[in-house]
């Protein structure tokens, strides 16, 4: 049982009663440490060595010494003791906050909001009662985020994560849905944060729970070489500013142990998403060039102008991809997957649906258009917020 603290004239005695204890640590005699914190020897003894006491239940309560504990060294963005110790000393000598600022190597604001805080009621700064206040307010429970203390709010930020949206698409979207209600807006750092905390509901489907985020580092493939490529090197420039619609990237999702996949196709302008059923589930030149011809043979010719796919052996047949469709093939330089940049952003989206480790050939074709459809209905920052699904319908009614 910890001392209880006692007033003289006021004054908590938790400064003397850790000057008395370094004292003592430092080899200070019990009287000569007596004499320099000015208390009774008596009072001297039972610090040093605790007591032990009846209650008035006749039940004996012990008193532990008074000890220095050796302090957990503070992160730096927190003021430490000695620092607190400095601030005192210089506060007591009359230097200002700008100086003690400069002293410590600290903001002005940093000194003046710890002396406001902390100064008590005869305008004294006493640094251990300050250091003792910083841990007790650092250590106060967290109180809840607004998202789960607004039940509103939270019902439509986790309707909008369960349809896959991300943390910065439901972010924009609550400024639509309470314009007039700013204290309901929150940014996307506050959703992410929501999602991280295991104490609130809010998350995403098909997602781990992870405790923090974590860097994602992609490995190297080894690909076949595949003849007559066209590079990227020679695309048309119009690809590359994306002011003409009907250029695509494309690429394949792998299922669980690599048996199984999906193609991927992404309008480069309009972010449009076309998902490829592989019959047999596996990404072989036949199934992609299949896959392929059926997608894009539907749209008209100004939506099918070129295709960009990386060195993978399932473009083996491009060339009869081109034949059947008058869709160019261009083929990215080895190991350089940003420069189809659009299509890899999609197949992380995709993720979210198609988990790694999914067998993807149980994936029906009615699915993987419900899967589309969704994410050429989300809205796009890239895309100044429009949907994917309005503007290809835009583009297709202009030029009908």
């Amino acid at each position: 049982m910890v001392a209880v603290r006692k007033t003289r004239g006021g004054v908590l005695l938790v400064e003397e009663r850790e000057w008395f204890a370094r004292l003592v640590a430092q080899g200070v005699s019990n009287a000569e440490a007596c004499r320099i914190v000015g208390i009774n020897r008596k009072t001297g003894i039972r610090w040093r060595y605790g007591r032990t006491i009846r209650n008035t239940a006749g039940e004996a309560v012990h008193y532990r010494p008074v000890r220095v504990t050796a302090p957990t060294a503070p992160h730096p963005r927190y003021l430490s003791l000695a620092e607190r110790t400095v601030i005192a000393d210089l506060h007591r000598a009359g230097v200002g906050v700008r100086g003690i600022a400069e002293e410590l190597g600290r903001a002005p604001s940093t000194v003046s909001r710890e002396l406001r805080r902390n100064i008590d009621g005869p305008g004294r700064y006493l640094p251990a009662t300050a250091q003792r206040l910083s841990v007790e307010r650092r250590s106060r429970a967290v109180p809840l985020r607004r998202v789960v203390r607004d039940n509103e709010l939270h019902g439509v930020v986790t309707a909008l994560l369960d349809r896959r949206w991300s943390p910065e698409q439901v972010s924009h979207e609550l400024r639509s849905h309470f314009p007039d209600q700013p204290e309901r807006h929150l940014c996307t750092e506050s959703i992410y944060q929501a999602i991280y905390d295991p104490r609130t509901d809010v998350t995403r489907p098909a997602k781990r729970r992870r405790r923090r985020r974590r860097r994602h580092v992609q490995g190297l493939e080894r690909r076949g070489r595949i003849t007559n490529m066209t590079m990227i090197a020679d695309r048309p420039v119009e690809v590359d500013d994306r002011v003409q619609v009907g250029h695509w990237e494309g690429d394949c999702i792998m299922g669980s142990g690599n048996r199984s996949a999906i193609g991927t196709l992404v309008e480069r302008t309009t972010r449009f998403l076309i998902l490829v059923h592989l019959p047999t589930g596996r990404p072989a030149a036949e199934n992609i060039r299949d896959g392929i011809v059926d997608a894009l043979g539907g749209l008209p010719p100004h939506l099918r102008r070129t295709l960009t796919w990386d060195q993978g052996k399932e473009m083996a047949l491009h060339q009869q991809i081109t034949t059947n469709t008058g869709t160019r093939v261009y083929f990215c330089d080895a190991h350089s997957p940003w420069q189809r940049g659009s299509n890899e952003n999609t197949n992380g989206l995709l993720r979210d649906y198609f988990p790694k480790g999914t067998d993807l050939s149980t994936i029906s074709p009615a699915e993987m258009q419900q899967v589309a459809d969704e994410l050429n209905d989300r809205p796009r920052k890239t895309l100044g917020w429009a949907r994917p699904a309005a503007l290809i319908a835009g583009v297709s009614i202009r030029t009908a």
